[in-house]
């Protein structure tokens, strides 16, 4: 174990795409989405702390989910559990932890891995990520690139070039360039190409090389968020927060680090192909919970109190509801129902993306107690 990687994890985002089960104030990474009887968050810490060590774990979360978060994650210490007063992406929490950590351990290793996402080889993700450390040595700023599944739209791509033979990241390649997120055609190209890997969000870097970017790309937010560091853990700590924080861009950390550190030959891709998946809706659910191949498709149950009758039918049912419920589904293929105590969710896994939408409408309608 490396002692001086310390690993971030962002807790952000509302999740509309996994709503009414992800809500503002229970956004999805602290749901036991794919019915592990572990939460999103609680699954990263299980794959992160072996990592690092309990002690080197930095949550970076939204003020009002701070206590949930230090509930679900007893183990680890508390005053690494970073409260936001209002979201500003994830250019200033990850921004922030760094500089907190490069104060405690000016020799660090940062990685920043989402609260959300799912992994089901965690052994190869522990590999692939131990190649991330060794090539984060070099100085340069250090990203994972997914295999592609499929020429996926909701992916941003990352463009691969030749092996850098480096002793102990023997898959370490140059990246060339991030892409956006592509149009159909785009992405098979990408795909077809060989030469293109999904962005997971996972950057691994020295935490110097990582500050040296962002003051050299976004000084004004270096300059705030550096303020804000400095007073951390003294009297001063919620006044400068309070007078510097509300000013600070929304930039995510791939616009101000990553682009422009590729731009610049500084970013290594360490490819992966760990069984990713960024659980962005309830497609994505479905697909991980579906049968083993040779199995037969049904219907899958996750949550507490579904009394489940399927009759020629196949989807995934979530139930949050505090009281008994027989769920009945008759003659209907990939359906997705969510029981909650205050919404009845009724979609299709094709029109999964779509979810967000209805979260729209109902802010419209002045629902808020919904969102």
């Amino acid at each position: 174990m490396n002692t001086h990687f310390h690993a971030i994890i962002p807790a952000g985002g509302s999740g509309t795409r996994l709503w009414p089960l992800s809500r503002k104030a229970t956004p999805k990474f602290l749901h036991d989405v794919l019915g592990t009887g572990r939460s999103l968050i609680q699954s990263t810490w299980d794959r992160v702390a072996p990592l690092v060590g309990p002690g080197n774990v930095w949550v970076v979360t939204g003020e009002s989910h701070r206590d949930q978060v230090a509930e679900q994650l007893p183990e680890m210490p508390v005053h690494k559990i970073l409260a936001e007063p209002s979201p500003k992406d994830s250019a200033a929490a990850i921004g922030l932890a760094t500089m907190l950590i490069a104060k405690e351990d000016p020799d660090a290793i940062v990685g920043s891995f989402s609260a959300d996402h799912s992994i089901t080889n965690v052994d190869e993700f522990r590999l692939v990520i131990d190649q991330a450390c060794i090539a984060a040595e070099t100085g340069d700023i250090v990203t994972i690139g997914i295999m592609p599944r499929n020429p996926a739209t909701a992916y941003g791509y990352i463009e691969t070039g030749d092996l850098l033979g480096l002793d102990g990241a023997p898959t370490a390649r140059r990246a060339m360039a991030f892409a956006e997120k592509p149009a159909a055609s785009t992405a098979r190209a990408y795909v077809n190409s060989g030469r293109y890997r999904w962005n997971a969000g996972m950057f691994i870097a020295r935490a110097s090389a990582l500050l040296e970017v962002l003051e050299t790309e976004d000084p004004t937010l270096y300059a705030g968020l550096s303020r804000i560091a400095e007073a951390w853990g003294t009297d001063a700590q919620s006044e400068v927060l309070a007078e510097v924080w509300p000013g600070l861009e929304k930039r995510a950390i791939d616009y101000v680090v990553a682009e422009p550190a590729a731009a610049a030959g500084r970013v290594i891709v360490i490819p992966g192909d760990f069984g990713w998946d960024d659980v962005g809706d309830f497609d994505s659910v479905a697909r991980l919970r579906q049968p083993v191949p040779g199995e037969p498709a049904g219907v899958i149950s996750i949550g507490r109190n579904c009394d489940l009758l399927e009759i020629d039918a196949s989807g995934v049912v979530f139930s949050e509801s505090e009281h008994p419920r027989t769920v009945a589904i008759v003659g209907l293929d990939d359906l997705v129902v969510v029981d909650t105590e205050d919404v009845l969710l009724i979609t299709s896994r094709s029109h999964a993306q779509d979810v967000k939408k209805a979260v729209s409408a109902a802010g419209e309608r002045g629902l808020d107690d919904l969102l």
